[in-house]
Protein backbone atom coordinates (compact mmCIF):
# COMPACT_ATOMS: atom_id res chain seq x y z
CA UNK A 1 0.00 0.00 0.00
CA UNK A 2 0.95 3.85 -0.58
CA UNK A 3 3.20 5.41 1.80
CA UNK A 4 2.06 7.86 4.41
CA UNK A 5 -1.38 5.56 3.93
CA UNK A 6 -1.08 4.48 7.40
CA UNK A 7 -1.47 7.97 8.68
CA UNK A 8 -4.94 8.58 6.63
CA UNK A 9 -6.47 5.29 7.71
CA UNK A 10 -8.94 5.36 10.36
CA UNK A 11 -10.38 1.74 11.91
CA UNK A 12 -13.66 1.08 12.61
CA UNK A 13 -14.60 -0.24 15.92
CA UNK A 14 -15.93 -3.28 14.25
CA UNK A 15 -16.01 -5.24 11.41
CA UNK A 16 -19.15 -3.96 10.07
CA UNK A 17 -19.71 -3.34 5.94
CA UNK A 18 -18.10 -0.10 5.46
CA UNK A 19 -21.43 1.44 3.47
CA UNK A 20 -23.60 1.67 6.64
CA UNK A 21 -21.44 4.38 8.81
CA UNK A 22 -23.46 6.66 6.60
CA UNK A 23 -25.03 9.70 8.65
CA UNK A 24 -28.45 9.05 9.16
CA UNK A 25 -30.51 11.27 6.41
CA UNK A 26 -32.25 12.82 9.29
CA UNK A 27 -29.28 15.11 9.95
CA UNK A 28 -29.56 18.62 9.44
CA UNK A 29 -27.57 19.26 6.18
CA UNK A 30 -29.34 20.31 2.98
CA UNK A 31 -26.79 18.92 0.48
CA UNK A 32 -26.90 15.52 -0.91
CA UNK A 33 -24.98 12.72 -0.29
CA UNK A 34 -23.77 9.98 -1.78
CA UNK A 35 -21.68 6.87 0.56
CA UNK A 36 -19.32 4.44 -1.92
CA UNK A 37 -17.51 1.35 -0.50
CA UNK A 38 -14.85 0.24 -2.97
CA UNK A 39 -12.47 -2.32 -2.71
CA UNK A 40 -8.63 -2.29 -3.66
CA UNK A 41 -5.64 -4.74 -3.89
CA UNK A 42 -3.01 -3.70 -1.24
CA UNK A 43 -0.46 -2.87 -3.38
CA UNK A 44 1.86 0.58 -3.89
CA UNK A 45 0.17 3.19 -5.61
CA UNK A 46 -3.46 1.70 -5.65
CA UNK A 47 -5.26 4.36 -3.02
CA UNK A 48 -3.18 6.83 -5.18
CA UNK A 49 -4.64 6.13 -8.38
CA UNK A 50 -8.29 5.53 -7.18
CA UNK A 51 -8.23 9.21 -5.11
CA UNK A 52 -6.64 10.72 -8.65
CA UNK A 53 -10.25 9.39 -10.01
CA UNK A 54 -12.32 11.80 -7.20
CA UNK A 55 -10.16 14.79 -8.27
CA UNK A 56 -10.63 14.34 -12.04
CA UNK A 57 -14.07 13.91 -12.00
CA UNK A 58 -13.97 16.95 -9.47
CA UNK A 59 -15.67 14.44 -6.36
CA UNK A 60 -15.70 16.14 -3.28
CA UNK A 61 -15.16 13.92 -0.30
CA UNK A 62 -16.30 14.51 2.91
CA UNK A 63 -15.51 11.81 4.83
CA UNK A 64 -12.93 8.53 4.16
CA UNK A 65 -12.50 5.88 6.23
CA UNK A 66 -10.54 2.07 5.51
CA UNK A 67 -10.63 -1.60 6.68
CA UNK A 68 -9.07 -4.56 6.16
CA UNK A 69 -11.19 -6.52 3.63
CA UNK A 70 -13.27 -9.82 5.23
CA UNK A 71 -12.81 -11.12 2.42
CA UNK A 72 -8.48 -11.25 1.63
CA UNK A 73 -5.87 -10.58 3.56
CA UNK A 74 -4.43 -8.81 0.76
CA UNK A 75 -7.52 -6.47 0.30
CA UNK A 76 -9.12 -3.24 1.63
CA UNK A 77 -12.30 -1.96 1.88
CA UNK A 78 -12.37 2.05 1.61
CA UNK A 79 -16.05 4.14 2.82
CA UNK A 80 -16.71 7.57 1.10
CA UNK A 81 -18.81 10.08 1.69
CA UNK A 82 -19.52 12.64 -1.41
CA UNK A 83 -21.18 15.60 -1.66
CA UNK A 84 -23.57 16.47 -4.74
CA UNK A 85 -22.84 13.10 -6.84
CA UNK A 86 -26.19 12.63 -8.16
CA UNK A 87 -27.35 11.44 -11.69
CA UNK A 88 -25.04 11.21 -14.59
CA UNK A 89 -22.02 12.23 -12.84
CA UNK A 90 -22.21 9.68 -10.79
CA UNK A 91 -22.79 6.94 -13.32
CA UNK A 92 -19.54 8.41 -15.36
CA UNK A 93 -17.41 8.63 -12.11
CA UNK A 94 -18.52 4.79 -11.04
CA UNK A 95 -17.80 3.61 -14.51
CA UNK A 96 -14.25 5.13 -14.10
CA UNK A 97 -13.78 3.77 -10.63
CA UNK A 98 -14.49 0.19 -11.93
CA UNK A 99 -11.25 0.37 -13.61
CA UNK A 100 -9.29 0.85 -10.29
CA UNK A 101 -11.44 -1.43 -7.84
CA UNK A 102 -12.04 -4.56 -7.14
CA UNK A 103 -16.23 -3.95 -6.13
CA UNK A 104 -18.56 -0.81 -5.50
CA UNK A 105 -21.25 -0.36 -3.63
CA UNK A 106 -23.81 2.87 -3.28
CA UNK A 107 -26.21 4.76 -0.70
CA UNK A 108 -26.98 7.59 -2.69
CA UNK A 109 -29.64 9.70 -1.76
CA UNK A 110 -31.78 9.99 -4.93
CA UNK A 111 -33.40 6.35 -5.19
CA UNK A 112 -30.44 4.47 -3.50
CA UNK A 113 -30.68 2.65 -0.29
CA UNK A 114 -31.37 4.33 2.91
CA UNK A 115 -29.48 4.41 5.83
CA UNK A 116 -29.68 1.80 8.29
CA UNK A 117 -28.17 -0.09 11.37
CA UNK A 118 -26.39 -2.70 11.12
CA UNK A 119 -25.42 -3.56 15.24
CA UNK A 120 -27.86 -2.58 17.89
CA UNK A 121 -25.91 0.04 19.29
CA UNK A 122 -26.52 2.26 15.80
CA UNK A 123 -29.71 2.46 18.01
CA UNK A 124 -28.31 5.40 19.88
CA UNK A 125 -28.08 7.22 15.76
CA UNK A 126 -31.77 7.71 16.01
CA UNK A 127 -33.65 6.96 19.21
CA UNK A 128 -33.47 10.70 20.23
CA UNK A 129 -35.07 11.35 16.94
CA UNK A 130 -38.47 11.52 17.63
CA UNK A 131 -41.79 12.99 16.43
CA UNK A 132 -43.37 14.20 19.20
CA UNK A 133 -41.09 15.01 22.52
CA UNK A 134 -42.45 14.01 25.67
CA UNK A 135 -41.57 17.30 27.05
CA UNK A 136 -43.79 19.16 25.17
CA UNK A 137 -47.17 19.17 24.50
CA UNK A 138 -49.66 20.16 21.98
CA UNK A 139 -51.79 23.54 23.20
CA UNK A 140 -55.07 21.75 23.19
CA UNK A 141 -53.66 18.76 25.14
CA UNK A 142 -55.29 19.12 28.69
CA UNK A 143 -52.09 18.87 30.43
CA UNK A 144 -50.91 22.02 28.30
CA UNK A 145 -51.28 24.96 31.43
CA UNK A 146 -50.11 22.34 33.96
CA UNK A 147 -46.79 22.61 35.24
CA UNK A 148 -46.63 20.13 37.39
CA UNK A 149 -47.95 17.26 34.34
CA UNK A 150 -45.49 18.77 32.07
CA UNK A 151 -42.40 18.41 34.56
CA UNK A 152 -43.46 14.85 35.19
CA UNK A 153 -43.41 14.69 31.46
CA UNK A 154 -40.11 15.98 31.04
CA UNK A 155 -38.64 13.70 33.85
CA UNK A 156 -39.78 10.71 31.32
CA UNK A 157 -38.11 12.20 28.75
CA UNK A 158 -35.09 13.20 30.15
CA UNK A 159 -34.26 9.31 31.06
CA UNK A 160 -34.79 8.57 27.33
CA UNK A 161 -32.89 10.99 26.16
CA UNK A 162 -29.92 9.46 28.20
CA UNK A 163 -30.22 6.23 28.19
CA UNK A 164 -27.62 4.75 25.96
CA UNK A 165 -27.39 1.03 24.90
CA UNK A 166 -26.14 -1.03 27.34
CA UNK A 167 -27.11 0.89 30.24
CA UNK A 168 -29.48 -0.05 32.64
CA UNK A 169 -33.28 1.83 32.59
CA UNK A 170 -33.36 3.75 35.54
CA UNK A 171 -35.91 3.32 38.29
CA UNK A 172 -38.66 5.68 38.23
CA UNK A 173 -40.96 6.27 41.34
CA UNK A 174 -44.60 6.29 40.59
CA UNK A 175 -46.81 8.67 42.54
CA UNK A 176 -50.13 7.87 43.49
CA UNK A 177 -52.20 9.24 40.91
CA UNK A 178 -50.23 7.11 38.43
CA UNK A 179 -50.60 3.83 40.49
CA UNK A 180 -54.49 4.63 40.68
CA UNK A 181 -54.47 5.00 37.14
CA UNK A 182 -52.61 1.52 36.62
CA UNK A 183 -54.76 0.12 39.35
CA UNK A 184 -58.16 0.98 37.44
CA UNK A 185 -56.71 -0.20 33.99
CA UNK A 186 -55.00 -3.72 35.47
CA UNK A 187 -58.47 -4.65 37.24
CA UNK A 188 -60.49 -4.10 34.19
CA UNK A 189 -58.48 -6.08 31.66
CA UNK A 190 -57.36 -8.97 34.53
CA UNK A 191 -61.34 -9.84 33.99
CA UNK A 192 -60.96 -10.14 30.59
CA UNK A 193 -57.82 -11.44 29.65
CA UNK A 194 -58.90 -15.45 30.13
CA UNK A 195 -62.25 -15.12 27.81
CA UNK A 196 -60.70 -12.19 25.26
CA UNK A 197 -56.77 -12.72 24.82
CA UNK A 198 -54.76 -15.71 22.90
CA UNK A 199 -53.22 -18.10 25.17
CA UNK A 200 -49.65 -16.74 24.18
CA UNK A 201 -50.97 -13.49 26.11
CA UNK A 202 -52.26 -15.47 29.10
CA UNK A 203 -49.56 -18.13 29.06
CA UNK A 204 -46.90 -15.11 30.12
CA UNK A 205 -49.21 -13.29 32.37
CA UNK A 206 -48.90 -15.17 35.55
CA UNK A 207 -45.33 -14.95 34.28
CA UNK A 208 -44.79 -11.26 34.88
CA UNK A 209 -46.98 -11.66 37.80
CA UNK A 210 -44.73 -13.57 39.75
CA UNK A 211 -41.53 -12.54 37.99
CA UNK A 212 -41.79 -8.98 37.49
CA UNK A 213 -44.28 -7.37 39.73
CA UNK A 214 -47.17 -6.91 37.57
CA UNK A 215 -49.62 -6.58 40.75
CA UNK A 216 -52.03 -3.65 41.73
CA UNK A 217 -50.60 -0.87 43.93
CA UNK A 218 -47.60 -1.53 42.02
CA UNK A 219 -46.37 -0.48 38.69
CA UNK A 220 -42.95 -2.43 37.05
CA UNK A 221 -40.17 -1.40 36.32
CA UNK A 222 -39.00 -1.36 32.60
CA UNK A 223 -35.39 -2.96 33.55
CA UNK A 224 -37.02 -5.58 35.39
CA UNK A 225 -39.28 -6.04 32.71
CA UNK A 226 -36.32 -5.67 29.87
CA UNK A 227 -34.66 -8.18 31.26
CA UNK A 228 -37.39 -11.11 31.78
CA UNK A 229 -38.41 -10.57 27.99
CA UNK A 230 -34.51 -10.86 27.63
CA UNK A 231 -34.61 -14.47 29.00
CA UNK A 232 -37.74 -15.36 27.69
CA UNK A 233 -37.40 -14.46 23.44
CA UNK A 234 -34.32 -12.14 23.31
CA UNK A 235 -36.44 -8.66 23.14
CA UNK A 236 -35.50 -5.70 25.08
CA UNK A 237 -37.16 -2.50 26.08
CA UNK A 238 -35.55 0.72 25.30
CA UNK A 239 -37.15 3.96 26.73
CA UNK A 240 -37.74 6.79 24.25
CA UNK A 241 -39.30 10.26 24.95
CA UNK A 242 -41.71 10.27 21.97
CA UNK A 243 -43.12 8.50 19.02
CA UNK A 244 -39.92 7.62 16.36
CA UNK A 245 -40.42 7.57 12.50
CA UNK A 246 -42.10 4.24 11.07
CA UNK A 247 -38.67 3.71 9.65
CA UNK A 248 -36.95 4.00 13.10
CA UNK A 249 -39.18 2.05 15.24
CA UNK A 250 -39.49 -0.94 12.73
CA UNK A 251 -35.43 -0.92 12.65
CA UNK A 252 -35.56 -1.47 16.65
CA UNK A 253 -37.92 -4.07 15.61
CA UNK A 254 -35.12 -5.71 13.55
CA UNK A 255 -32.80 -5.91 16.53
CA UNK A 256 -35.64 -7.25 19.15
CA UNK A 257 -35.82 -3.87 20.87
CA UNK A 258 -38.84 -2.33 21.41
CA UNK A 259 -39.06 1.53 21.57
CA UNK A 260 -41.29 2.07 24.93
CA UNK A 261 -42.81 5.42 25.31
CA UNK A 262 -43.63 6.60 28.60
CA UNK A 263 -47.15 5.36 28.17
CA UNK A 264 -46.70 2.56 30.74
CA UNK A 265 -50.46 0.96 30.52
CA UNK A 266 -49.86 0.30 26.84
CA UNK A 267 -46.63 -0.55 26.82
CA UNK A 268 -46.07 -2.74 29.73
CA UNK A 269 -49.37 -4.59 29.74
CA UNK A 270 -50.59 -4.21 26.03
CA UNK A 271 -46.88 -5.14 24.63
CA UNK A 272 -44.54 -6.98 27.03
CA UNK A 273 -46.69 -10.16 27.11
CA UNK A 274 -46.56 -11.27 23.81
CA UNK A 275 -42.64 -9.84 22.94
CA UNK A 276 -42.00 -12.45 25.68
CA UNK A 277 -43.29 -15.58 23.31
CA UNK A 278 -40.92 -16.95 20.85
CA UNK A 279 -43.20 -17.37 17.95
CA UNK A 280 -44.54 -13.64 18.33
CA UNK A 281 -41.49 -12.47 19.13
CA UNK A 282 -39.97 -13.60 15.52
CA UNK A 283 -42.68 -12.68 14.11
CA UNK A 284 -41.93 -8.82 14.82
CA UNK A 285 -38.25 -9.30 14.27
CA UNK A 286 -39.22 -10.31 10.72
CA UNK A 287 -41.13 -6.92 9.81
CA UNK A 288 -38.75 -5.41 11.13
CA UNK A 289 -36.21 -6.72 9.44
CA UNK A 290 -38.21 -6.62 6.15
CA UNK A 291 -37.94 -2.72 6.40
CA UNK A 292 -34.28 -2.47 7.34
CA UNK A 293 -33.03 -0.13 3.48
CA UNK A 294 -36.46 -0.73 2.02
CA UNK A 295 -37.92 2.72 -0.28
CA UNK A 296 -40.33 4.76 1.61
CA UNK A 297 -43.52 3.66 0.10
CA UNK A 298 -42.59 -0.15 1.27
CA UNK A 299 -42.01 1.04 5.30
CA UNK A 300 -45.80 3.05 4.85
CA UNK A 301 -47.03 -0.48 4.14
CA UNK A 302 -44.73 -2.12 6.89
CA UNK A 303 -45.96 0.23 8.95
CA UNK A 304 -49.62 -0.88 8.05
CA UNK A 305 -48.74 -4.55 8.73
CA UNK A 306 -47.66 -3.54 12.17
CA UNK A 307 -50.47 -1.93 13.30
CA UNK A 308 -53.30 -4.29 12.04
CA UNK A 309 -50.95 -7.03 13.60
CA UNK A 310 -49.09 -6.18 16.73
CA UNK A 311 -51.10 -3.56 17.79
CA UNK A 312 -54.59 -4.31 16.36
CA UNK A 313 -54.52 -7.89 15.56
CA UNK A 314 -56.82 -10.74 16.30
CA UNK A 315 -56.28 -14.62 15.55
CA UNK A 316 -58.02 -17.90 15.63
CA UNK A 317 -58.20 -20.21 18.22
CA UNK A 318 -59.65 -23.73 18.61
CA UNK A 319 -62.18 -22.11 16.21
CA UNK A 320 -62.93 -18.88 18.45
CA UNK A 321 -61.40 -15.43 17.59
CA UNK A 322 -58.81 -14.08 20.16
CA UNK A 323 -56.88 -10.69 20.51
CA UNK A 324 -53.07 -10.41 20.37
CA UNK A 325 -52.57 -6.31 19.88
CA UNK A 326 -51.30 -4.40 22.11
CA UNK A 327 -53.96 -1.10 21.60
CA UNK A 328 -56.51 -3.89 22.03
CA UNK A 329 -54.90 -6.42 25.48
CA UNK A 330 -54.56 -2.48 27.04
CA UNK A 331 -57.35 -1.02 26.48
CA UNK A 332 -60.85 -2.67 28.18
CA UNK A 333 -63.10 -1.04 25.98
CA UNK A 334 -61.85 -1.41 22.98
CA UNK A 335 -60.75 -5.39 24.14
CA UNK A 336 -64.77 -5.68 24.36
CA UNK A 337 -65.57 -4.04 21.74
CA UNK A 338 -63.27 -6.18 18.96
CA UNK A 339 -64.81 -9.65 19.48
CA UNK A 340 -68.84 -8.14 19.09
CA UNK A 341 -70.33 -8.07 15.63
CA UNK A 342 -69.78 -4.64 15.29
CA UNK A 343 -66.54 -4.45 13.73
CA UNK A 344 -65.94 -6.18 10.41
CA UNK A 345 -63.35 -9.01 10.17
CA UNK A 346 -61.34 -9.93 7.68
CA UNK A 347 -58.17 -12.69 6.73
CA UNK A 348 -55.08 -11.58 7.53
CA UNK A 349 -53.18 -11.06 3.87
CA UNK A 350 -50.59 -8.66 3.86
CA UNK A 351 -50.95 -7.18 0.57
CA UNK A 352 -54.45 -6.57 1.27
CA UNK A 353 -54.04 -5.37 4.39
CA UNK A 354 -50.98 -3.14 4.05
CA UNK A 355 -53.20 -0.76 1.63
CA UNK A 356 -56.32 -0.44 4.37
CA UNK A 357 -56.47 2.73 6.15
CA UNK A 358 -57.75 3.50 9.48
CA UNK A 359 -58.48 5.91 12.04
CA UNK A 360 -56.06 6.75 14.98
CA UNK A 361 -58.42 8.25 17.30
CA UNK A 362 -61.02 5.92 18.09
CA UNK A 363 -62.10 2.01 18.01
CA UNK A 364 -61.27 0.15 14.87
CA UNK A 365 -63.91 -0.78 12.34
CA UNK A 366 -62.11 -3.38 10.83
CA UNK A 367 -59.92 -5.74 12.07
CA UNK A 368 -57.70 -8.66 10.60
CA UNK A 369 -57.85 -11.99 11.58
CA UNK A 370 -54.36 -14.26 11.55
CA UNK A 371 -54.49 -18.45 11.33
CA UNK A 372 -51.94 -18.03 13.90
CA UNK A 373 -47.99 -16.12 14.02
CA UNK A 374 -46.54 -18.94 12.36
CA UNK A 375 -48.99 -18.95 9.09
CA UNK A 376 -48.40 -14.71 9.60
CA UNK A 377 -44.89 -14.81 9.88
CA UNK A 378 -44.81 -16.81 6.47
CA UNK A 379 -47.48 -14.65 4.60
CA UNK A 380 -44.79 -11.55 5.83
CA UNK A 381 -42.20 -12.87 4.91
CA UNK A 382 -43.56 -13.25 1.22
CA UNK A 383 -44.65 -10.09 0.85
CA UNK A 384 -41.79 -8.57 2.03
CA UNK A 385 -39.54 -10.88 -0.69
CA UNK A 386 -40.92 -7.92 -3.37
CA UNK A 387 -39.23 -5.22 -1.27
CA UNK A 388 -36.59 -3.82 -4.00
CA UNK A 389 -33.74 -4.17 -2.38
CA UNK A 390 -30.41 -4.86 -4.11
CA UNK A 391 -29.64 -7.20 -1.35
CA UNK A 392 -30.98 -9.88 1.85
CA UNK A 393 -30.60 -9.36 5.23
CA UNK A 394 -30.15 -11.82 8.48
CA UNK A 395 -29.88 -10.97 11.87
CA UNK A 396 -26.88 -12.61 13.76
CA UNK A 397 -27.70 -13.24 17.30
CA UNK A 398 -24.43 -14.00 18.93
CA UNK A 399 -23.16 -10.59 17.57
CA UNK A 400 -26.70 -8.34 17.58
CA UNK A 401 -26.22 -7.14 14.19
CA UNK A 402 -27.53 -7.28 10.66
CA UNK A 403 -25.57 -8.90 8.34
CA UNK A 404 -26.31 -7.73 4.67
CA UNK A 405 -26.28 -10.32 2.35
CA UNK A 406 -24.82 -9.15 -1.21
CA UNK A 407 -21.84 -11.02 -2.36
CA UNK A 408 -20.91 -15.02 -2.86
CA UNK A 409 -18.97 -15.01 0.37
CA UNK A 410 -21.88 -14.04 2.54
CA UNK A 411 -24.06 -16.50 0.96
CA UNK A 412 -21.14 -19.12 1.03
CA UNK A 413 -21.12 -18.01 4.92
CA UNK A 414 -24.68 -18.55 5.45
CA UNK A 415 -24.91 -21.68 3.76
CA UNK A 416 -22.16 -23.34 6.25
CA UNK A 417 -24.01 -21.74 9.03
CA UNK A 418 -27.12 -23.39 7.96
CA UNK A 419 -25.31 -26.58 7.53
CA UNK A 420 -24.19 -26.52 11.04
CA UNK A 421 -27.70 -26.25 12.20
CA UNK A 422 -29.08 -28.99 10.07
CA UNK A 423 -26.55 -30.86 11.04
CA UNK A 424 -27.57 -30.14 14.62
CA UNK A 425 -31.40 -31.19 14.09
CA UNK A 426 -29.98 -34.56 12.25
CA UNK A 427 -28.39 -35.30 14.92
CA UNK A 428 -31.38 -34.49 17.53
CA UNK A 429 -33.91 -36.34 15.19
CA UNK A 430 -31.43 -39.52 15.48
CA UNK A 431 -31.25 -39.59 19.33
CA UNK A 432 -35.19 -40.76 19.00
CA UNK A 433 -34.54 -43.60 16.70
Amino acid sequence: MDAGFAGKRKHFDSSEDLYNKKKHQGDNDEKTHTSIVFSLKEEVGSLARALKLFEDHKVNMSHIESRPSRRSKSEYDFYVDCEELQGPKLTKFVEALKGQALSITLHSEDGGVPWFPRKIADLDKFANRVLSYGAELDSDHPGFTDPVYRARRKQFADIAFNHKHGEPIPTVTYTEDEIKTWNKVFSELTKLYPSHACREHNYVWPLLVQNCGYRLDNIPQQEVVSKFLKECSGFSLRPVAGLLSSRDFLAGLAFRVFHATQDIVHELIGHVPLFADPDFAQFSQEIGLASLGAPDEWIDKLATLYWFTVEFGLCKENGDVKAYGAGLLSSFGELQYCLTEEPEKRPFEPEKTAAQTYPITKYQPIYFVADSFQSAKEKVREFAARIPRPFSVRYNPYTQSVEVLDSKDQILKLANDIRADVSTLQDALNKFD
